[in-house]
């Protein structure tokens, strides 16, 4: 279980009541280059979405996920407990890889001497495409 120390206690109450702005660079390596590649062999509209994580990173959840729930036999409380927290560390990866997604969309905008109206017909089509994969959950 390879957990940060600083998202070791992270509940989903913590993570609904503040964001955390420096968290947002955390994970950004991973998620930022798995969002990139998937973005950009996106095929045409209404084809099959892209995942919300890379097959590493979801497999990482699935395992820490395994021990929580095996966890409970021998402590219920600890395992709920671990539970919330991983819940939370999946919800603020999103979070995170979802800013940095945003990021690299508006500075590819501002790195462009005309904002064209195709390029912010490509941006929307990033925005939208974001928004079906969160539906889509």
């Amino acid at each position: 279980m390879n957990q940060e120390p600083s998202q070791r206690n992270l509940s989903t109450r913590d993570l609904a009541a503040a964001a955390d702005p420096s968290a947002a660079q955390r994970a950004a390596a991973e998620q930022q280059a798995a969002g990139r590649q998937s973005m950009n062999n996106r095929r045409p509209e209404g084809d099959e979405l892209a995942p919300l994580f890379s097959p590493d990173a979801a497999n990482e959840f699935r395992a820490r996920w395994n021990a929580v729930q095996t966890g409970f036999v021998d402590d219920p409380r600890q395992a709920v407990r671990r539970g919330d927290e991983l819940v939370a560390q999946v919800m603020q990866t999103l979070a995170e890889s979802f800013s940095n997604e945003r990021t690299n969309l508006e500075t590819q905008l501002d790195q462009r001497s005309e904002n064209s109206t195709e390029n912010l017909r490509l941006a929307l089509r990033r925005y939208r495409s974001f928004f079906e994969r969160l539906l889509s959950v």
